[in-house]
């Protein structure tokens, strides 16, 4: 794994962590991948309200992939003094979509260098 794609990792499961949002109320975090997605030269759509969906053109005829996380949080109070702690009393990723959530932009990211060799 290249140290550009680690920082951003821990970038993009830093940023989720400090922005948690409940089930069908996670109107700013599709934004954000959406904005991730975009800035790696994709074009992502939004389904059901707060889903992201966004295709990897690959040549006729190759096998498809899919790749799916998560990305709500609970509604627990985090109780720790992390400088990313959650910024939304009251809710946390406890449940790791966070994580998950960056992993899945991580392989989007591969796999895009992957296309491209």
């Amino acid at each position: 794994m290249s140290d550009s794609l680690a920082r951003d990792l821990v970038a993009w499961r830093r940023h989720l962590h400090s922005h948690p949002e409940l089930s069908f109320h996670e109107f700013e975090t599709a934004a954000y991948i959406e904005q991730q997605l975009r800035d790696m030269g994709l074009s992502p759509r939004r389904i059901a309200k707060t889903g992201v969906y966004v295709d990897i053109a690959l040549q006729p005829g190759d096998s498809m992939v899919a790749v799916r996380a998560d990305i709500d949080a609970l509604p627990l109070t985090e109780a720790t003094d992390l400088a990313y702690k959650s910024q939304n009393p009251g809710v946390m990723h406890a449940c790791g979509h966070d994580g998950h959530t960056a992993i899945a932009l991580g392989v989007v990211r591969r796999l895009l260098a992957l296309c491209a060799s």
